[in-house]
């Protein structure tokens, strides 16, 4: 198959004004900054764009901003995810209707499914898709592992073509591009370059929304370029926004630093909470070591 994607792309936040209703100007200079910074793809609609706490109107008015804004530009990849398999097919017709170039698509959350369910599932789900579909691996938020022997089993489905791995196992890279024998391309979840070393062919990163100059460069030295010493290097710069966006901060964080680098993206909606006080100082530490705010920024 064709790697129609690759490199990093920017699991975009959500932009909410002060009254905690969309922001699609703020969403629009989003999305331009990101692209005219050099990301090599973006993703709205995913878990860090909140996408739960979004009604249907809002997420279609999510994904048509970031399309219409990219302009054919970068590709844009939708988040389509949701526990029914009708309503996924529903959000994967109203992402391909408004110009997405794929959608990406987390496991049903809720319900546990077992091998022949997640078949049946994503099966339905690529026939009626026309454009490529990246399965989402995350055990630890959708109670559902994609092994890399399911995902052999997959990846011979229609469309299913590329998956998001965010376990921290990168074996699983290897044994994913053994076991489907070209017929899956493999992006990093949470380990960008580690994964990049063992073959992925992208990064959907959340660190990329601060710094997505530098989070695109290092897939092009490691993937491209094989300049591992210059890509090391590199790594260990960006970590401390990678280590900021870690864990629970990947939506508070993540707003919580555009703020203060004058990318102002609104605080996070229900039930999630705006980053507290009493860790801001490690919001300001890691902005400053990476060069986003001077020193004596307060």
């Amino acid at each position: 198959m064709t790697n129609t994607f690759r490199g990093t792309y920017t699991v975009m936040v959500t932009a909410f004004d002060a009254d905690g209703k969309l922001d699609l100007d703020a969403q629009a200079r989003f999305t331009d900054w990101q692209v005219r910074e050099g990301i090599h793809g973006l993703i709205p609609l995913g878990s860090t764009g909140e996408f739960l706490s979004l009604t249907p109107d809002e997420r279609r008015a999510v994904a048509k901003c970031v399309i219409d804004t990219v302009a054919g530009r970068v590709p844009v990849l939708v988040g389509a995810g949701a526990e029914w398999t009708d309503e996924v097919i529903d959000n994967v017709a109203m992402a391909e209707e408004l110009g997405a170039d794929g959608t990406m698509i987390i496991p049903p959350f809720y319900s546990t499914p077992t091998w022949d369910e997640l078949i049946g599932h994503f099966g339905r789900i690529g026939e009626a898709a026309t454009k490529p579909i990246m399965i989402y691996n995350n055990p630890a938020t959708a109670n559902v592992d994609l092994t890399p022997p399911l995902v052999a089993e997959l990846s011979r489905l229609p469309q299913i073509d590329y998956i998001k791995e965010s376990t921290m196992d990168v074996t699983r890279i290897r044994d994913i591009l053994e076991m489907c024998d070209g017929r899956m391309t493999v992006f990093g979840g949470i380990m960008g370059f580690e994964s990049f070393v063992e073959g992925a062919e992208g990064w959907v990163a959340v660190g990329s929304n601060i710094m997505p100059a530098a989070l695109a460069r290092l897939f092009t030295l490691t993937a491209d370029a094989q300049d591992y010493a210059a890509a090391r290097a590199l790594y260990a710069d960006i970590l401390p926004i990678i280590r900021l966006v870690a864990g629970h901060r990947y939506v508070s964080g993540s707003k919580a630093a555009l703020n203060l680098i004058g990318q102002p993206m609104g605080a996070p909606r229900a039930p999630r909470l705006p980053l507290p006080a009493s860790e801001m100082a490690e919001v300001t530490n890691a902005l400053e070591t990476v060069g986003l705010l001077p020193r004596d920024a307060a």
